[in-house]
């Protein structure tokens, strides 16, 4: 199975590595800093500073290989007759009577967002509940403290 992700999530991965790319010069320059204050075994400092550019090329790294293998979906092509990739659905806790406002989205794509939706894997038990459901039916996610069902109350 490909690796889905939507035109925003990519456009998150994007800016993400671009914030990256704008750490690394402070991130040299501490390294060179600690470098000069003496002896390298006993430089916390400079284990710290290290220990960060690690981190961030690691990050950036991880990220570069993720793009690679992502595969962007246009949703706005998508048929909205039923949950799918992308969809914004709005659920009802059958025992709770609770809503539920969710996007669906790839798993490299579950991250704040402005709107009040919230992320959920299209891989999750959630979100592979959801799949090909339609308004008015039910989805039933085990869970291990019980399963759950909702309602599908609306989809976007």
């Amino acid at each position: 199975m490909a690796n889905y992700i939507t035109k925003e999530g990519m456009q998150f991965l994007k800016k993400r590595m671009q914030a990256l790319i704008k750490e690394r010069p402070d991130i040299i320059k501490q390294v060179v800093e600690a470098r000069e204050m003496g002896d390298l075994s006993e430089n916390a400092e400079y284990h710290a500073a290290r220990e960060r550019q690690r981190n961030l090329e690691n990050e950036y790294n991880s990220i570069q290989k993720k793009i690679e293998n992502l595969q962007v979906i246009d949703i706005d092509k998508i048929p909205k007759d039923a949950i799918r990739f992308g969809a914004k659905v709005i659920l009802k806790n059958l025992k709770t009577n609770e809503i539920r406002k969710v996007k669906l989205v790839g798993a490299d794509e579950i991250f704040e967002s402005k709107d009040d939706y919230e992320r959920i894997s299209i891989l999750s038990p959630i979100g592979k509940a959801m799949i090909g459901k339609k308004i008015g039916q039910h989805c039933t996610v085990k869970a291990p403290i019980g399963n759950k069902e909702f309602e599908v109350k609306n989809i976007k």
